[in-house]
């Protein structure tokens, strides 16, 4: 992994991190409120040569003295381990302790280059580990005097001359609470990198678009930005672009689905997909909601668009934009109604039409897979760039068959939800179906934190939104005029088909159209076109719902 990879975990995992070095800190502070304390005090002695009347006072003299001072020095730290000396100590302090443990409370040195010998003695107390080193040092003395006298037999060439008294210690050398604290938050700070980096390895949820470029293969041709102010009433873009007013705060949602048109009208730019089905691996990844969202800003673009809810299970684009529901595209498969007959537009150009999912069938994949659907797509592919919102492709099999009819699907993915596992998957139910995959949009991308927003396209804060839907303007009002505007320019009239102006009726009982000649197509000469019909029944049924 390379550096930035790294900083990135850091990035993702700080909090854990910093919760880490916090238990650590705390752990080591704890520790040492646990452990005895124990203080230390040191004493020390100069071994010196024993000065005599034959001894000459020239330079010569103190030379071979201070030598002789030296070579001696280096034997007698071992006297700090004797037992004889512990029970000097003993018998001058008036101790209870042995030998032997108090042997090991204490700490015999030689500093380099000298003919110092220093004691380290600890205890439990101050005044004990001030008194223990200064009977050691002495202790030590009168056992040098022993050696070099042999037992007062004849003169001793060197002696062990203890120092001052030693110092009172004011803290306790152990535990050392500042040790302790720094070797709690380095091991949680150890602790915590590995946590990061193992959260890392272990997390197959996807975080950014390179990862998905890697590990599938397929672009990522979009990023959608996590919009908090959406809700399930209030999900979509204004029609007439964002403004200054109250939608400015949408300005990266609507930025980043620019982002998508394009990608998606350059990526063959001499034969442009004309028919998408949107589709994600489960769901709740908010394929929906891009669908409708996409469909918007292709219309913004002075697109004819047409925006189908193939999901014959759980339909939520009718929902989504507050229409009539109830009627949509399984009428039109089943013969019960015409596209005119259903379509419902929307926006104020009057160039998106939106077809609901109609009738729920008890053979959702037969129907969007049926020769009915491959024709209905085919022909308004003419005319229109043709969105279909289409279910989940790992649970149920219709966005599969649906895309084999399209020019290709664009799989919706939630960052931080959705797995490589899960993506795969759909995939390959689109391979074995013999479809085409667009690429993958990377949907609720955080602003901030890892893999955030910012890092893809833009940086800076967003207002959030206030609610409300400017902008959007479902033209269903009704009149006696018996025609119906199509998905051309506003203004131009045309018939519903290439064949004539006026269709025969379908037929079927409880059809939109009943009874009475299909609408025809005229203008109103206003920006917002006009939907009328001429059967009373039929405009009493929508008035009820």
């Amino acid at each position: 992994m390379e550096l930035r990879t790294y900083l990135r975990i850091l990035r993702a995992h700080w909090l854990g991190l910093i919760l880490l070095v916090a238990v650590g800190v705390v752990s080591a502070f704890g520790w040492t409120l646990l452990q005895p304390k124990v203080y230390s005090a040191d004493a020390s002695g100069i071994v010196a040569p024993v000065r005599s009347e034959l001894s000459g006072n020239d330079a010569g003299s103190a030379l071979v003295a201070e030598n002789l001072a030296k070579s001696k020095v280096g034997s007698y730290l071992d006297l700090g381990s004797w037992r004889a000396v512990a029970e000097h100590a003993i018998d001058e302090l008036g101790l209870t302790a042995s030998p032997e443990s108090l042997v090991n409370r204490v700490q015999v040195s030689n500093p380099t280059d000298t003919v110092n010998i220093k004691v380290v003695a600890s205890a439990s107390s101050p005044e004990g580990a001030r008194d223990l080193a200064q009977a050691w040092i002495r202790a030590m003395a009168t056992e040098v005097e022993n050696l070099e006298t042999s037992g007062g037999a004849s003169l001793a060439t060197v002696q062990l001359v203890p120092g001052d008294s030693a110092r009172l210690p004011s803290s306790p050398s152990s535990p050392n609470v500042r040790i302790a604290l720094a070797l709690g938050a380095l091991a949680g700070l150890v602790l915590g990198i590995a946590y990061a980096v193992l959260r890392y390895t272990l997390d197959r949820r996807i975080r950014s678009a390179d990862a998905v470029e890697k590990e599938t293969g397929l672009s990522v041709v979009g990023t959608i930005p996590d919009e908090k102010s959406f809700t399930a009433d209030n999900r979509l873009l204004p029609v007439d672009g964002i403004s200054s007013g109250s939608h400015a705060d949408l300005f990266g949602v609507s930025e980043a689905m620019r982002e998508l048109r394009t990608n998606l009208q350059f990526m063959d730019v001499d034969n442009p997909p004309r028919v998408i089905v949107v589709t994600s691996p489960l769901p709740g990844d908010g394929k929906s909601t891009t669908s409708a969202n996409l469909a918007i800003t292709l219309a913004a673009n002075g697109s004819k668009v047409v925006l189908i809810d193939g999901d014959l299970r759980r339909p939520m684009v009718a929902t989504i934009f507050r229409l009539v529901d109830g009627v949509g595209v399984t009428d039109v498969l089943a013969g019960r109604a015409t596209v005119e007959d259903v379509a419902q537009r929307v926006g104020r150009k009057g160039n998106l039409l939106v077809l609901g999912a109609g009738k729920l069938p008890p053979n959702p994949s037969e129907v969007l897979g049926s020769e009915r659907m491959k024709n209905l797509l085919r022909t308004l592919a003419k005319d229109y760039t043709v969105i279909v919102d289409a279910p989940p492709l790992i649970p149920v099999t219709d966005a599969a068959v649906l895309s084999h009819s399209a020019d290709g699907a664009i799989i919706i993915t939630s960052v931080g939800k959705t797995t490589f596992e899960a993506l795969t998957k759909a995939l390959q139910n689109l391979e074995r179906a013999g479809s085409r995959a667009l690429g993958v949009v990377l949907n609720r991308v955080p602003r901030k934190g890892r893999g955030g927003y910012h890092d893809y396209r833009y940086a800076g804060d967003y207002y959030r939104s206030k609610g409300g839907e400017d902008g959007f303007d479902i033209d269903l009002t009704e009149d006696t005029a018996g025609t119906m505007v199509s998905a051309g320019a506003p203004g131009a009239a045309s018939t519903p088909s290439s064949s004539s102006a006026t269709r025969p009726a379908s037929g079927p009982t409880g059809s939109p159209a009943t009874g009475s000649a299909s609408p025809t197509v005229v203008s109103t000469g206003t920006a917002s076109p006009t939907v009328v019909s001429t059967d009373p029944t039929r405009r009493s049924r929508r008035s009820k719902r």
